[in-house]
């Protein structure tokens, strides 16, 4: 059985590295070059890196930085945020970048995903899929960065990405972003349940053990934020990442 990769996100505003809570008030933190660097020293799984401002501007992606980044980064990077046209892709993918990651794209842009999988096959695309609650209890999956609802369900729709073409689904709890209160694990439990593409845990992790967790619930990985950035009740800007033997022995696995 394969490890449970363990993923660090980072949110890019512009070119600076930043961090929300529930997807508003982003805190800055740093360069995220330097930060792609630090975590190259700690020998991280792979990386996510998701440009929060460009598909609410109607930007496309920061080819040009992109291309910085991935030329930095000794990990395999998936690279999400603007992301509208197979041209796009191209792009992402010819500066490096191993994976590209879709969202609101697979709302407003009708077959870009089929073509990103027909093009550079399934391996290359994670769809991910924002979900929130509503005030009576409702969840469903938000596009346009938290902003617009979809009608589906959470598990229809990733059950719906999965026969579009997706090679991955990052699931990820509006709610619980930053918060490092745990994974949604119902969320992530039935969407595992319902697709056989891996499934990716986002939003809510404050240890080690709510990644194992998240494995226990049917993610083949664990992804985060805060954890990987800050340290200490006050929130500390602090670059860190469990050493392999530390993460062997939460998940009680070795490659």
């Amino acid at each position: 059985m394969a490890r449970t990769r363990v993923i660090p996100v980072l949110l890019l505003r512009g070119r600076s590295l930043v961090k929300t809570v529930r997807f508003r008030k982003p805190n800055y933190l740093g360069d995220p070059i330097n930060t792609i660097r630090l975590f190259n020293d700690k020998e991280v799984d792979e990386i996510v890196v998701l440009d929060i401002e460009a598909t609410r501007k109607g930007a496309r992606p920061q080819f040009n930085y992109i291309e910085d980044l991935a030329g930095e980064s000794f990990m395999p990077m998936a690279v999400g945020g603007g992301i509208g046209t197979i041209d796009d892709v191209r792009r992402i993918l010819a500066a490096g970048v191993e994976k590209v990651v879709v969202n609101t794209a697979a709302v407003t842009r009708p077959g870009l995903i089929e073509a990103i999988a027909r093009e550079y096959g399934s391996s290359t695309l994670v769809c991910s899929m924002d979900v929130r609650s509503s005030f009576l209890g409702v969840q469903r999956a938000v596009t346009h960065g938290g902003a617009k609802r979809l009608a589906e369900d959470p598990v229809a729709w990733a059950s719906q990405l999965e026969r579009r073409g997706a090679g991955e689904i990052l699931v990820n709890s509006v709610d619980r972003d930053g918060i490092m209160g745990g994974y949604d694990l119902d969320l992530v439990r039935r969407v595992a349940e319902a697709v056989s593409v891996p499934v990716i845990a986002c939003g809510g992790a404050g240890d080690l053990s709510d990644m194992v967790a998240a494995r226990d619930a049917g993610a083949t990985a664990a992804a985060a934020g805060s954890v990987f950035v800050y340290h200490g009740r006050h929130r500390a800007v602090l670059i860190q990442y469990p050493r392999s033997t530390e993460i062997e022995e939460a998940f009680g696995e070795k490659d």
